[in-house]
């Protein structure tokens, strides 16, 4: 029951942040919303940063278990943007409120994990480039994942997100191994 319980106080937090800004959403809203007691909510979540916090785990664990299978860099990112892409107005409701920082850490957060996991994966003998060059690597990736969305979110996602970032990877298509063919190699 608790985690039914949990699970509803989730759904109606991101049910009412699709349709108004997080400073605007009580917790008497959600627990009115989704017909639980207020000593519920707070048996589960310390305040509504804490459930922001958990819903942006939520996803990022969700994303890796999904992502395991995506054959270029292509599907991961758009695989990373996904939950963002499905609500859209509740990202930018919490991008534009106090718990900013709980956003950039989940957009960093996803951003590395996608692109790490990728590399992993997906480059043959991964384990035997140098870490500092697989490093700078990730990081590169990850920061151009982070730029698409703050670019994307700071322009009112207007534009078509996944289509922009097919069109980036046809035009870059062939660095990343060029970059892997510069790589110091480890005596793994």
């Amino acid at each position: 029951m608790t985690s039914l319980t949990k699970d509803a106080i989730k759904k109606s937090f991101m049910k009412l942040l699709n349709q108004k800004q997080v400073n605007k959403i009580t917790v008497k809203e959600i627990v009115k919303d989704c017909g639980i007691n207020r000593n519920s909510f707070y048996y589960h979540f310390d305040d509504i940063p804490s459930l922001i916090e958990e819903i942006f785990n939520d996803q990022v664990d969700e994303l890796m278990n999904r992502q395991s299978g995506s054959e270029n860099i292509y599907d991961s990112i758009i695989e990373a943007i996904d939950f963002a892409m499905q609500n859209k107005t509740a990202m930018m409701h919490i991008r534009d409120s106090a718990s900013r920082d709980i956003f950039d850490r989940y957009l960093s957060r996803v951003a590395e994990r996608t692109v790490s996991e990728f590399f992993d994966r997906s480059v043959p003998d991964a384990d035997r480039i140098d870490p500092g060059d697989k490093e700078a690597i990730v990081i590169y990736y990850k920061s151009l994942l982070i730029g698409f969305v703050v670019e994307w979110m700071s322009d009112g996602m207007k534009y078509d997100l996944v289509n922009k970032i097919k069109r980036l990877c046809e035009l870059f298509e062939g660095t990343t191994e060029l970059a892997l063919s510069r790589c110091g190699k480890t005596g793994k």
